[in-house]
């Protein structure tokens, strides 16, 4: 009986509280590491918004995990400004540049939000190439969000497959937990 409701009440936390996830990937790179664990807190974003600047889990547009297909034919010199309709089944974990009515460019990997460039200590340079300049400025549509890895030049992200919807968010990435030396929040 302990077991069984030991087993209720951590798949309960799991599906509705927090959930882990494990970094797949060097898309985040130096603020998570490949094989990093963090909390993910999902009861958080069922009742505000993420903001500029929180790293979170969510579902990418269909198409974001193999081709980077966008859901437009993108403006020369513009991220893509919007997704496919359908979401992936995979998760993915990146950090919110822009929301919902925000103006966004790209500059040598560095964001220019509503026509200010953004301090961001946290993020890799992109290291050039046609993927780090994007100049011609787009508006985020209401209800979506520009996300971008903090590692500039190997990350997929929003730039190849526009702004992800509010209701395709998990979670927001609140702590790490393993490994020992990383215990901490974000």
């Amino acid at each position: 009986m302990i077991v069984a409701v030991a087993l209720g009440l951590a798949l309960g936390i799991q599906a509705f509280l927090v959930k882990p996830y494990r970094i797949p990937s060097e898309s985040m790179v130096p603020t998570l590491q490949i094989g990093q664990r963090v909390l993910v807190n999902r009861l958080g974003e069922r009742f505000s918004n993420p903001e500029v600047g929180d790293v979170i889990v969510f579902h990418p547009p269909a198409g974001a995990e193999l081709n980077n297909q966008c859901g437009a034919e993108p403006v020369d010199g513009a991220p893509c400004s919007k997704p496919t309709a359908s979401r992936a089944d995979v998760n993915f974990i990146k950090r919110v540049v822009a929301g919902p009515g925000d103006r966004i460019s790209i500059d040598d990997g560095h964001v220019i939000l509503n026509g200010k460039r953004q301090k961001e200590d946290f993020a890799r340079p992109c290291g050039g190439g046609s993927e780090c300049d994007y100049p011609t400025e787009i508006t985020i549509p209401a209800g979506h969000y520009f996300m971008m890895g903090d590692n500039r030049g190997s990350s997929d992200d929003s730039r190849f497959w526009g702004p992800v919807p509010g209701k395709w968010v998990i979670g927001d990435a609140f702590a790490t937990y393993w490994p020992p030396g990383r215990i901490g929040p974000l």
